[in-house]
């Protein structure tokens, strides 16, 4: 009994951990299709968040393909080792792009600030998240099965 207990925890972490990975790289994936469809909303938000850095209109369509592939090798588990470090990357500047929203999501002291950034600490933490239980993610790309052992 308490070993298919334990086998079902283990196949319920496996697909928690995929539905995580899918809808970071789904975010990735949206916000790349976003640099390439509408580079002005790319500007503007570098502009506003990222004091400029990344505000160069040439530069939108390369970091809409960056994030796109980053996007896709997160869904499909790819070099996890490394893909998740980048996406904390991308997802920490991001949050740190917004830490005024995250600290004071209502605006009561540091004002100008948006709730609806709040979630980038809890997108930050999803990615911990994937890069902590990296050897128990599954179901990825070359790895169907939950039980057969991972090499990476």
């Amino acid at each position: 009994m308490a070993g298919m207990i334990g086998q079902e925890m283990s196949n319920s972490k496996v697909y928690a951990l995929l539905f995580l990975r899918l809808s970071l790289g789904l975010l990735m994936l949206v916000w790349g299709v976003d640099k390439l469809a509408n580079p002005t909303h790319g500007l503007a938000v570098a502009d506003k968040f990222y004091f400029g850095l990344f505000g160069v209109r040439a530069l939108m369509p390369v970091l809409g393909i960056v994030q796109l592939l980053l996007g896709l090798l997160v869904i499909l588990g790819v070099a996890r080792r490394y893909v998740y470090v980048a996406l904390a990357g991308v997802t920490l500047v991001t949050l740190i792009g917004v830490w005024r929203s995250v600290l004071d999501p209502w605006g009561w002291y540091l004002g100008r600030t948006n709730a609806l950034f709040f979630p980038s600490l809890i997108i930050f933490a999803g990615v911990l998240v994937l890069l902590a239980f990296r050897d128990e993610d599954k179901l990825v790309l070359g790895c169907w099965r939950p039980d057969r052992p991972q090499k990476e």
